[in-house]
C-alpha cells in the first residue's frame, strides 16, 4: 500500500495553486466567480471522509499521466489491491442476520427451488449497489448530501426520516441477531437485553478501529466475513445438502403458490436502502479528483471488479446457509415454525452434538453476522444523519448519536420479547415491511441523479441502461409494495385502523410522484458550483 504522509496536504495546496494561477490569468473570471477547487468544494460542507484519513493511491503512471485527466492507466493488481475494501464494507448488508432468517426460511419452506432467485436477486442489488458507487465517486459527493441539495428542506427531512426509520428497523433486526448468538454461545446464561448491551459497544471498538484508518477498519470486516464463510461452510459439510438439487435450484426457475412469501423475503432482503446510501460514501474513501475523466473510470473499474467479488463471496455464503436448511428442514414440521430463535436448537436436535456441536458454529456464523452488520449501521448512521442534516460534528458523536437512535428501541424490544418466540417473529415481520416501504425513496433519488448529465456529466448512464435500471427498481419497488398489502390485509381489523392506512397509503403514493416528478428539473447550488468548475476547467 501507498501511503504518503505528505501528499495529502500537497494535493491540496497543488488544486489550490492551479484554481489561482487559472483565476489570475483568465481576464474574463470576475473578481467573486463562484468557481471553487475540488479541495474547496471538498472542506466546504460535512464530508463523508476528510482529506487525511483517503487511500493515496500513485503509481507511475500518476506522474507520466499527473497532467492528463482523461487517460486510463493500466490495470494493476497493486490498485486494485488497494482499491480493494468499500464493497466488502457494503456487501455485510447482504449477510445480516435479517438475510440469514430469510435465507434459513427459504430453505426449510421451499426447499432448494428459490436459489435461481436468489442469484438473480443478487445481480440485480449489484447493479443498484454499482449505481451508488458510480455517484459517489463521479461527483466527490454521497447519496445523502446531494439529497441535502437537490431537494427543497421538507422533502429532505422527510427523506432523512424514511432513512432513520429503516436503518433503526435493520439495527433492531442486527442487534437482536448477536444477541441471540451470544445467547447460544453462553447456553442460555445471556439473555437478550444483556446481548443488546454486549452488542452496543461495538460502537466504541468502530471507533478504536477508526481511528487506525480505514484499511485496518475494512481488513476486521474481511476476518468477520472469513468467519462466516468458514462456519456455514463447515455446516454445509456436515449437513451434506444435495449437489444436483442445488444446481437444479440455480438453473431451473421454479415458484409454487406456497412459497411467494419466501420469494418476495428473498428479494427484499437483499436490496437495503440504508446500504445504497453507505455505498456512495464509502468509495470516498479512496483520493479521486471527479475533475479528472481518467482517474474517475478507474476507480469505476476497480470498484466494478471488487464489488463483483464481494457480492460473489456474499451470494455464496446465503447459498450455504438455504441450502444446510433445505437439506434438514424442507418438508418437516419444523419447516414453518424455524427461525432465528430456535434455529440452532433444531439443528442440534437434528444433527446431535458430536466433537464441534453444529449449534455453537452455528452461533459463531450468527455472531459474525451480527457483529459486522451493527457496525456498518453505524458507519451508515454516520453518513446518513451528516448528509442530510450537515452536522458538523465529532465522528465519535455522531456514532454515539446514530447507535442511541437505534440502541433505545432495541433494548425495549428485548426486554418486551425475551422469552417470546412468537412475539419476535411478528416483530420482524413488521421490521420487515418498515424497510420495504423504504425502498423507493433510495432507489428514486438514486436513479433521478445517476441519470442527469447536470450532475454526473459524462458518467451519467447511457439511456439504455437507464431504462433497465428504472426496470430493475420497479421490479423490487412492485414486490416488496405485495410485501406490504399482504401484511396489511391481514393486519387491518378495525375502521380507524383502516382509516389510518388509507391516509398513509395515500401520502405515500404523493410523495413518490412528487420524487418522480421532481427529478426533471434541476436547481441546487452544488450543481450550479459543480458546473461552473467543470466550464473553469475546459477553459484551462
Amino acid at each position: 500500500m501507498s501511503f504518503q504522509s505528505g501528499d495529502d496536504q500537497d494535493f491540496k495546496e497543488d488544486l489550490k495553486d492551479k484554481e489561482s494561477n487559472r483565476l489570475l490569468l483568465s481576464p474574463e473570471s470576475p473578481p467573486h466567480s463562484p468557481t471553487l477547487s475540488y479541495s474547496e468544494l471538498e472542506v466546504s460542507d460535512e464530508v463523508a471522509f476528510e482529506a487525511r484519513e483517503k487511500v493515496v493511491i500513485l503509481d507511475e503512471e500518476s506522474l507520466l499521466y499527473g497532467e492528463n485527466g482523461d487517460h486510463v492507466p493500466p490495470f494493476s493488481w497493486k490498485k486494485l489491491w488497494l482499491f480493494t475494501g468499500p464493497g466488502f464494507l457494503m456487501s455485510i448488508a447482504f449477510l445480516d442476520p435479517g438475510n440469514l432468517e430469510g435465507d434459513l426460511q427459504a430453505g426449510a419452506i421451499a426447499g432448494y427451488s428459490l436459489l435461481w432467485l436468489l442469484m438473480w436477486a443478487t445481480v440485480m442489488a449489484f447493479m443498484i449497489q454499482m449505481l451508488s458507487a458510480r455517484v459517489g465517486v463521479a461527483t466527490g459527493r454521497h447519496l445523502a448530501e446531494l439529497c441535502r441539495e437537490e431537494y427543497p428542506n421538507w422533502a429532505r427531512l422527510a427523506l432523512w426520516f424514511m432513512a432513520e426509520v429503516t436503518l433503526i428497523g435493520a439495527d433492531i433486526q442486527e442487534v437482536i441477531g448477536s444477541a441471540i448468538a451470544f445467547q447460544i454461545l453462553s447456553n442460555g446464561v445471556l439473555p437478550l437485553w444483556a446481548g443488546v448491551v454486549i452488542t452496543a459497544s461495538d460502537c466504541f471498538m468502530f471507533l478504536l478501529l477508526e481511528n487506525y484508518g480505514v484499511r485496518r477498519l475494512e481488513a476486521a470486516f474481511a476476518i468477520l466475513i472469513a468467519v462466516m464463510a468458514s462456519s456455514f461452510a463447515w455446516m454445509f459439510g456436515r449437513t451434506k445438502p444435495s449437489g444436483k438439487e442445488l444446481l437444479l435450484g440455480l438453473l431451473i426457475p421454479r415458484l409454487g403458490s406456497k412459497t411467494i412469501r419466501q420469494a418476495v423475503g428473498v428479494v427484499g432482503c437483499v436490496i437495503t436502502p440504508h446500504n445504497v446510501f453507505l455505498h456512495s460514501a464509502l468509495v470516498q474513501s479512496r483520493k479521486i479528483d471527479p475533475q479528472k475523466k481518467g482517474r474517475v473510470q478507474e476507480a469505476l473499474n476497480y470498484y466494478f471488479i471488487e464489488s463483483s467479488v464481494a457480492l460473489s463471496v456474499s451470494f455464496t455464503i446465503n447459498l450455504l446457509v438455504t441450502t444446510v436448511f433445505a437439506r434438514g428442514f424442507h418438508g418437516t414440521k419444523q419447516a414453518n415454525g424455524i427461525g432465528l430463535v430456535n434455529a440452532g436448537q433444531y439443528l442440534e436436535e437434528k444433527y446431535g452434538g458430536g466433537m464441534v456441536p453444529i449449534l455453537y458454529i452455528w452461533g459463531i456464523g450468527l455472531l459474525a453476522a451480527g457483529q459486522s452488520s451493527t457496525i456498518t449501521g453505524t458507519y451508515a448512521g454516520q453518513f446518513i444523519m451528516g448528509g442530510f442534516l450537515n452536522l458538523r460534528l465529532k465522528k465519535w458523536l455522531r456514532a454515539l448519536i446514530s447507535r442511541g437512535f437505534a440502541i433505545i428501541p432495541t433494548m425495549v424490544v428485548a426486554l418486551c420479547f425475551n422469552e417470546s418466540e412468537s412475539s419476535l417473529d411478528v416483530l420482524n415481520e413488521w421490521l420487515n415491511v418498515i424497510q420495504s416501504m423504504q425502498i423507493p425513496f433510495a432507489l428514486i433519488p438514486l436513479l433521478t441523479m445517476v441519470s442527469k448529465e447536470q450532475i454526473m456529466g459524462v458518467f451519467r448512464i447511457e439511456p439504455f441502461l437507464e431504462r433497465v435500471a428504472w426496470t430493475v427498481a420497479i421490479i423490487v419497488i412492485l414486490i416488496n409494495g405485495y410485501v406490504m398489502v399482504d401484511f396489511f390485509a391481514s393486519e387491518v381489523n378495525s375502521l380507524p385502523f383502516g382509516i389510518l392506512v388509507c391516509t398513509g397509503t395515500v401520502a405515500y403514493i404523493a410523495f413518490l410522484v412528487y420524487l418522480i416528478s421532481h427529478g426533471r428539473t434541476f436547481s441546487s447550488s452544488w450543481v450550479e458550483l459543480e458546473l461552473s468548475t467543470r466550464a473553469g476547467n475546459a477553459a484551462n
